[in-house]
């Protein structure tokens, strides 16, 4: 039947008759008539089709055919669109399959919602929806972790945990089932709490003498509830409401300023729900209180009471709040600002609702990253750069519970803003977000590293190369993956090598292999200074690289295999760390845990071998200087040097002995000389073999080789002592000498029982702990705190010597008329001021620089100094310490100049005379036998 336009409905109000089929056939009379489907031609032919009331497209046709309009997935099939040659019809629709219900209207918040759909068929293709108010269209729900969904074979359930007022809207079940797509919907409400409320200002401050008036404003969000607002106190004000898109503002107007300081309330009341009570403070400024001053620098501060904190308003385009405190005296204090530009707290809003259950991930991750690569360029606070990092952070978190991957375009981007993150100014950007989110660097780290090897498969193979971010990934085939290799141009260059027997047992499940290697500059830098167990307390500096290595197989991670890492140009006590995302709380550390190192001296490379996969780097000591040739050589000379210094010395005193020794203070002297030159020498030596022997605490000669460096450098220094104290006793007990014998006996337990000591000491308590050798080398350990048992008795010595140095010289520039020293103790009290003023500055230098090399970062000058100096210590002490002093000179001359006969030759090797000394008021020899080595060991006598 056709019927003209507009007049069917008018016709189809009476009686119908049929046309008749045929002359034979007998007429027919249409009782009834339903109407289901209402079609519309288009000017191309095509029919678009709608349902009307009660009746739908069964789920057959509806996919096979395209909707009139894009309605979100499973949504009821009410309109078609048929080509020419096509016709059909609506179905009318069955009873609801099912009911939706939820499990209190009106949720609190924090609790938890259920909606539970209760089904009376089989469904499938079922999915949840939400629609907030205000919203055009709904938004997809998913599994997150505010969002859980369980089926069973008789309900759904939707359940929502901690729901807030970004919970509220209609809930919409969708759902197939006999043959068609059903719809169900709830409206569930959420009552606001106060941190929902917007206070404009969160308090005030007002002088009294110049109050006008104010206005004080209260804002909620959009919700289905209805509120209505008063204020108390309300005399003297008029209230008032203001809409605005997406919230709802309440005014109170204060046309007479109270006399003291009063509390408002905004009271916010929804029929059957408690009264929510927001208060806002305002301070009443009196004559004579103290205040902070008007401020108009930056923001507008008004006059505030002190120790009150004054709020701004964030500029355009930023949300938050700009906080001041008025200090106790009436001083303004720093800004606090949280304003972040709108932009990024939307994006990172949005990042928020898909890890919480809201949204299309699949789409929206992509989206996201796009825009974050056209705002980073406007990061230009903390709060930017931390809304910024977490958006990123969430992204990861989403892409790892949803298992989706990323295109390459969305990759780029990613690469992009990490690019330009990872530039931001450290001071003004990175350290006041760091302040605020310690683990933001690490966050970082962990977040690009989850997103990079989330690729889609069909983009692989794929290299991308920027300033500090470089990325190459590889697709290997299941069937016997071959080695994997990668390298960098980095400074110092980086290579990375997977070995063919770690990836073989990733491809017997059939799935390709798809590795991902990603090197970012400078971010190491950003990391928290966090070492782990092994590594101790020390300072160490990094390369300014991170290279993380990630394998994926059968869509899963995995951290198991081993990873062999060139890092060129870097020191060979170089630590092969990666960073550790669980250490510290959670803020993340530096570990060498599954890592070793290997060096390879011929091309100056650190090879780093781990048996797991993350982001790997290197530690190198803040204090140690990388291996440095120029440093070597100066080293080896001067210690040879100073070896042949020291052996000249002991052939100077081998000839001038008898003659120099010619009174107690002169022989004493030259005894605590004689002591140093021998314990120099063997110390020179012994440090000059040890890099000849195996390194490491299992080795017993080198633990040897180290105790004995110790004792031998500590005795020289503390025979010094003896000899500052030796002269510090000549000159303060005139007349209470002590023999010669006993003094002698008090030096030797001084210049090596003392420093004996202190070396069994630090092996005992060092050696146990494994911080007594430092490593790759027979010498003390600088990290653990075995070199202070060293440095730390050398400074005090000096110290000390100075001090004597000091009273001597004054005691000698001002002698008193009864305690001067006689003319030969003089001249030969003069001599040992003359070496200790001389050996006492250079020595404190010497172990000063050594010191701070251990203290300071690398520096070169001071090492190239140290080193100088400490390895020619022998030369001073011949030139200053030997033939400086006066009567060695005249004994050499005398001994070459004088021309004597071969019969008269005096054997200096066996001549032995005595000097009378004093005991008890009576005179010793003034000569004594020359303390060859072989003499070391006896015992003197008093005369």
């Amino acid at each position: 039947m056709d019927f003209p336009d507009q007049t069917w409905p008018l016709a189809l109000s009476g009686t119908l008759t049929l046309p008749l089929a045929s002359a034979s056939s007998s007429p027919g009379t249409l009782t009834g008539l339903s109407l289901t489907t209402e079609c519309n031609v288009d000017h191309e032919g095509y029919s678009h089709c709608a349902c009307l009331s009660g009746y739908q497209w069964n789920a057959s046709v509806c996919s096979h055919h395209q909707a009139c309009q894009m309605p979100h997935n499973h949504r009821p099939c009410g309109c078609l669109v048929f080509s020419p040659a096509e016709a059909g019809y609506c179905q009318l629709l069955p009873p609801a399959p099912g009911t939706l219900s939820p499990n209190s209207w009106v949720q609190t918040p924090g609790s938890t919602l259920n909606l539970t759909l209760v089904k009376n068929h089989e469904t499938t293709d079922l999915d949840w929806f939400l629609r907030p108010p205000g919203s055009p269209t709904p938004i997809l729900l998913q599994p997150g972790t505010h969002v859980s969904l369980t089926s069973s074979p008789g309900q759904a359930v939707l359940s929502i945990l901690n729901v807030s007022h970004k919970w509220a809207g209609e809930y919409t079940c969708c759902f197939e089932a006999q043959g068609f797509r059903w719809e169900l919907s709830q409206v569930v409400k959420v009552a606001l709490q106060a941190t929902d409320v917007t206070r404009l200002p969160d308090q005030l401050s007002i002088l009294s003498s110049t109050c006008v008036g104010f206005q004080l404003t209260c804002c909620i969000p959009s919700t289905h509830l209805t509120y209505t607002a008063s204020w108390s106190p309300e005399e003297g004000s008029r209230a008032s409401s203001v809409d605005t898109p997406g919230s709802q503002c309440f005014v109170l107007t204060v046309q007479r300023c109270p006399a003291a300081d009063t509390t408002y309330t905004c009271e916010l009341q929804s029929p059957g729900l408690a009264l929510l009570r927001v208060p806002i403070s305002v301070t009443i400024i009196q004559d004579g209180d103290t205040t902070c001053p008007e401020d108009s620098s930056a923001v507008t501060w008004n006059v505030t009471k002190a120790g009150h904190v004054a709020h701004a308003p964030c500029p355009a385009n930023r949300t938050g709040l700009v906080e001041r405190t008025c200090g106790p005296d009436g001083a303004w204090e720093p800004v606090r600002s949280s304003c972040t530009r709108t932009e990024l707290l939307a994006l990172h809003h949005r990042a928020w609702l898909l890890q919480a259950g809201q949204g299309w991930p699949a789409a929206e991750v992509s989206q996201i990253l796009a825009q974050l690569s056209e705002q980073v360029a406007v990061v230009s606070s903390p709060s930017d750069l931390l809304a910024l990092l977490g958006t990123i952070s969430l992204l990861a978190k989403v892409v790892v519970d949803t298992r989706i991957q990323l295109p390459r375009r969305a990759l780029e981007a990613l690469l992009k803003t990490t690019d330009k993150v990872l530039d931001m100014d450290t001071s003004s950007l990175w350290a006041p977000a760091q302040a605020q989110e310690p683990s933001a660097g690490s966050d970082l780290l962990l977040a690009v590293e989850i997103l990079a090897r989330s690729l889609c498969p069909r983009d692989h193979p794929f290299s991308f190369s920027l300033r500090n971010v470089r990325l190459q990934t590889q697709l290997l085939g299941p069937a016997s993956p071959a080695d994997y290799r990668a390298s960098f141009s980095t400074q110092p260059p980086l290579q990375a090598h997977i070995p063919r027997r770690s990836l073989a047992p990733l491809g017997h499940n059939g799935t390709d292999i798809s590795i991902t290697s990603l090197v970012l500059q400078k971010l190491d830098h950003l990391l928290p200074s966090n070492y782990g167990q092994g590594l101790g307390s020390s300072l160490y500096a990094t390369p300014g690289l991170v290279l993380a290595i990630s394998i994926m197989a059968g869509g899963q991670a995995f951290n198991q295999g081993e990873v062999i890492m060139d890092f060129g140009g870097t020191d060979s006590t170089s630590h092969c760390v990666f960073w550790d995302h669980h250490l510290f709380q959670g803020k993340g550390g530096w570990s060498d845990e599954g890592c070793r190192v290997q060096s390879a001296r011929a091309n100056s490379t650190s090879q780093c071998i781990c048996r797991h996969l993350t982001a790997f780097s290197i530690l190198m000591s803040r204090n140690t200087v990388p291996e440095n040739p120029t440093l070597e050589l100066l080293s080896r000379v001067g210690l040879g040097a100073s070896i042949l210094a020291l052996l000249v010395c002991l052939g100077v005193y081998r000839l001038v002995w008898r003659v120099v020794v010619q009174n107690k203070v002169a022989y004493l002297r030259h005894t605590a000389l004689l002591n140093v030159v021998l314990c120099l020498l063997a110390a020179d030596t012994c440090f000059l073999g040890a890099p000849l022997l195996p390194p490491g605490p299992r080795s017993p000669l080198c633990l040897a080789a180290a105790f004995l460096c110790h004792f031998l450098y500590l005795a020289t220094f503390f025979w010094m002592l003896a000899q500052a104290l030796m002269l510090a006793h000549q000159l303060l007990f005139v007349f209470r000498q002590l023999s010669k014998g006993r003094v002698l006996s008090l030096m030797v337990v001084l210049g090596y029982m003392c420093p004996m000591g202190f070396a069994g000491a630090a092996l005992g308590l060092y050696l146990p702990r494994g911080q007594y050798l430092g490593e790759g080398a027979c010498w003390l350990n600088g990290k653990g705190g075995a070199l202070y048992a060293f440095v730390g008795p050398v400074l005090a010595i000096v110290g000390v010597n100075g001090l004597v140095l000091a009273m001597a010289v004054l005691k000698l520039l001002r002698p008193s008329l009864s305690e001067g020293p006689q003319v030969k103790k003089r001249h030969a009290l003069l001599g040992v001021i003359k070496a200790l003023l001389v050996l006492t500055p250079i020595f404190g230098l010497t172990w000063g620089l050594g010191l701070a090399t251990l203290l300071e970062e690398v520096s070169i000058i001071p090492h190239y100094i140290f080193t100088i100096l400490n390895t020619t210590q022998g030369v001073f002490i011949l030139l200053f310490g030997c033939l400086m002093d006066k009567k060695v000179r005249e004994a050499l001359l005398e001994r070459f100049c004088r021309t004597q006969s071969p019969n008269s030759t005096i054997s200096l090797a066996t001549y032995e005379s005595h000097v009378p000394e004093h005991r008890g008021g009576r005179s010793e020899d003034a000569r004594s036998p020359v303390p060859t080595p072989k003499l070391f060991k006896q015992k003197y006598r008093e005369n």
